[in-house]
């Protein structure tokens, strides 16, 4: 557990807020899954929308961050 900690210690925060977001994104879809096939019932769209907008957009400008660091240097 120490190796991990100190690991994520060393990151920058782009890359961790970068892995949040697919972390965030491969959980909801899973747990959209199971609930689907639990239930039967899909959730709500605009909270799929939501959900895949915001992070979506996160990833996108973290991506755009990353090209105009590089470019700088």
């Amino acid at each position: 557990m120490g190796k991990v900690i100190r690991r994520i210690g060393s990151m920058k925060s782009l890359s961790i807020a970068v892995c949040a977001c697919i972390g965030f994104v491969v959980l909801y879809t899973i747990v959209a899954i199971v609930i689907q096939c639990m239930t039967g019932v899909a959730l709500d769209s605009s909270l799929t929308m939501g959900v895949f907008g915001l992070f979506g957009t996160e990833l996108a400008v973290s991506g755009f961050i990353k090209i105009f660091k590089i470019r700088k240097e």
